[in-house]
């Protein structure tokens, strides 16, 4: 029977960061919006397969050479310093706080699980005024690997002092979901991304609408 978590981490990128304001940094330095979507995706298939490779690449080194393929090498390393600057100016999603909050007040430990920077992310949860509700933030260079392999959710859960049985990962990926489970950990898939969960991965254990409905799920699961 699944029961409700003592912890749960939280994917950034995309789950609790918005990333659209990207797109007017991409036109200031003349390239088009629309580049946010591939460049993203290919900064993730990018870190994917380095570590399929067994090697491992760090964030901003994975993200410029993404920005430099998908520009065609036609932005300048400075282009490329403006808008990797502009991770650290992000706003968050309009249910990330309400859902941090939720969680916490409810003595849920709450990390965020990130493939993002540590200082980037840092700076978001402050300015964001997000901090307060998050315990612990893990990252892929801090773990050493990128997700989704087993180990990154392992040590997530560990990091916030749970087991991986114990610990949700929350994301509005699929695939991110998908990893926890195969790490044997709970899932929380939020809609607001993708619209339907894809069903070549793993059912999740908790569904919704936006995060704030998925917090409210994992809350109302049994307790062990």
């Amino acid at each position: 029977m699944t029961t409700r978590p003592h912890a749960v981490a939280f994917d950034v990128l995309e789950t609790l960061l918005d990333l659209d304001p990207l797109r007017t940094r991409l036109e200031e330095i003349g390239q088009p919006a629309e580049l946010l979507q591939p460049w993203f995706m290919r900064f993730q298939r990018d870190s994917m397969a380095l570590t399929l490779a067994g090697d491992f690449g760090a964030f901003e080194s994975v993200a410029r050479q993404a920005l430099r393929t998908d520009t065609h090498h036609t932005a300048t390393e400075s282009d490329i310093d403006y808008v990797l600057e502009g991770f650290g100016h992000l706003p968050p999603h309009p249910d990330a706080e309400p859902a941090l909050r939720r969680l916490s007040e409810a003595g849920l430990r709450v990390g965020c699980l990130t493939v993002g920077s540590a200082d980037n992310t840092a700076r978001f949860l402050e300015r964001a005024g997000l901090a307060r509700h998050v315990d612990q933030v893990i990252t892929a260079e801090k773990a050493g690997i990128w997700k989704p392999a087993p180990s990154i959710y392992r040590v997530a859960a560990g990091e916030l002092g749970a087991s991986p049985g114990s610990m949700a990962l929350v994301a509005v990926h699929a695939w991110d979901c998908h990893g926890a489970k195969r790490a044997g950990c709970l899932s929380g898939w939020c809609a607001r991304l993708e619209g339907r969960y894809g069903d070549v991965f793993t059912e999740p254990d908790v569904r919704g609408a936006d995060l704030v409905e998925v917090a409210e799920g994992l809350l109302r699961l049994p307790a062990g």
